[in-house]
């Protein structure tokens, strides 16, 4: 008995070490990211840097809005692809689909969420920008890789989410003599809810922060698109072109660690409005 106390004791405690541990590191790359971007925080508004649109940065100029616009086309569109086509393969895999095609659709989208990101972009590149498609190098041919890669990874969360509602509770709706699909629309998402909006949120954290697919496929062109068909130039792929070169040029490192600093800003406060409205979703 003193012993099983003591193992409970221990695994309590190196539980709440390792989650501390989690969010500590969390708050150190927030720190030094900060910290790092202080010097041109010290030289140029807030204002100038998040809304101005010239990027000179031999000039000292250093606008973010054309790239910030570029990662919001992007990743919106990308989310307006995701979000119906995860969500009901989910439905599918969940409800309607034979067991056997179940057991090998799993597998596969398993698979395609583990695939390296430059696979996807050398897909893009191959498929949708210089060869197949030919939509050239712009937010669509980006949004449609992102939206690619996103897709598993809500289709496998939101599939596992589906199938924790207790058969029980749908046998009750069929019974009351609504069809499939009105059960599967009216009981299993909405009482699913919470953890579709979690994998969402997982799919639009990994959208708003992807660099290596996106770089290759969306033009990298530093102004702000009209449409779906013009080129973008999203934060990520602005770090992953310009850190570690032309570092000789004054605060131009700690205007690409400011680059950092907003999308790990928007995606912490973004998952802090979500948990609150899964909180509100859970009570009602």
């Amino acid at each position: 008995m003193v012993n099983r106390r003591l193992a409970d004791f221990v695994a309590t405690k190196a539980m709440w070490l390792v989650t501390v541990c989690v969010a500590t590191i969390v708050l150190l790359m927030g720190l030094g990211l900060l910290l790092k971007s202080w010097p041109i925080l010290q030289t140029h508004s807030l204002g100038e840097l998040l809304f101005s649109s010239a990027w000179r940065p031999s000039k000292e100029q250093f606008g973010f809005f054309p790239f910030i616009m570029g990662t919001l086309w992007v990743t919106i569109l990308a989310g307006a692809i995701t979000l119906p086509v995860g969500i009901l393969s989910a439905l599918y895999l969940a409800e309607y689909a034979h067991r056997r095609v179940r057991a090998v659709a799993k597998p596969l989208i398993d698979l395609l969420a583990g695939i390296p990101p430059v696979v996807y972009g050398v897909w893009g590149l191959l498929a949708l920008s210089i060869g197949g498609i030919g939509i050239g190098f712009n937010v669509l041919a980006g949004a449609i890789v992102l939206a690619v890669m996103v897709i598993p990874v809500v289709t496998a969360v939101s599939e596992e989410v589906f199938r924790t509602v207790p058969k029980e509770v749908k046998e009750a709706s069929l019974s009351l003599g609504a069809t499939k699909w009105e059960t599967a629309k009216n009981v299993v998402i909405r009482s699913s809810l919470p953890g579709v909006a979690a994998a969402a949120i997982l799919g639009f954290s990994r959208a708003f922060g992807e660099t290596m697919a996106v770089l290759m496929v969306v033009g990298n062109i530093a102004r702000v698109p009209s449409s779906v068909l013009d080129p973008a130039y999203p934060l990520p792929a602005l770090i992953a072109n310009n850190y570690g070169e032309m570092m000789s040029i004054p605060l131009y490192d700690s205007a690409l660690l400011f680059a950092a600093l907003i999308p790990f800003v928007v995606i912490m406060v973004f998952n802090i409005l979500a948990r609150m409205v899964l909180a509100r979703i859970q009570q009602r």
